[in-house]
């Protein structure tokens, strides 16, 4: 397997909650992790039943400064926007967009992927 994209960005959007990982595909693993269902995220946000993208971008913050903590900011985390978005559903954009600005904004090398479908075109 080519290790150009070694790491990726994996997002999980229930109405409750966000989590985002990084993982890595050369072992399969989840390297790094964070999720607005660990207790000092959710107490410090006021989500009530819906989860919105105030909640999501700071778990971008707290996945970037994991990323950072761990060495990995530095190197390139590849993400499909496009394949997450349509993943979601349409109205889940906005969180998707506010975790990728989050990362982005904390310094992390975040790869975005214009194009999911590698197939050759014709």
């Amino acid at each position: 397997m080519s290790l150009a994209k070694r790491y990726v960005l994996r997002l999980f959007i229930s109405l409750k909650y966000v989590t985002a990982n990084v993982v890595d595909r050369q072992s399969g693993r989840v390297v790094v992790t964070a999720s607005s269902v660990e207790k000092p995220l959710r107490d410090g946000l006021e989500c009530g039943r819906t989860c919105n993208a105030k909640a999501a971008a700071a778990v971008g913050e707290v996945l970037a400064m994991r990323l950072k903590v761990d060495g990995l900011a530095r190197e390139p985390i590849h993400a499909d926007a496009a394949k997450e978005v349509e993943k979601k559903g349409f109205k889940n954009r906005t969180k998707v967009l506010a975790i990728l600005d989050a990362l982005r904004g904390h310094g992390v090398n975040l790869r975005l992927d214009d194009d999911g479908d590698h197939r050759p075109h014709v």
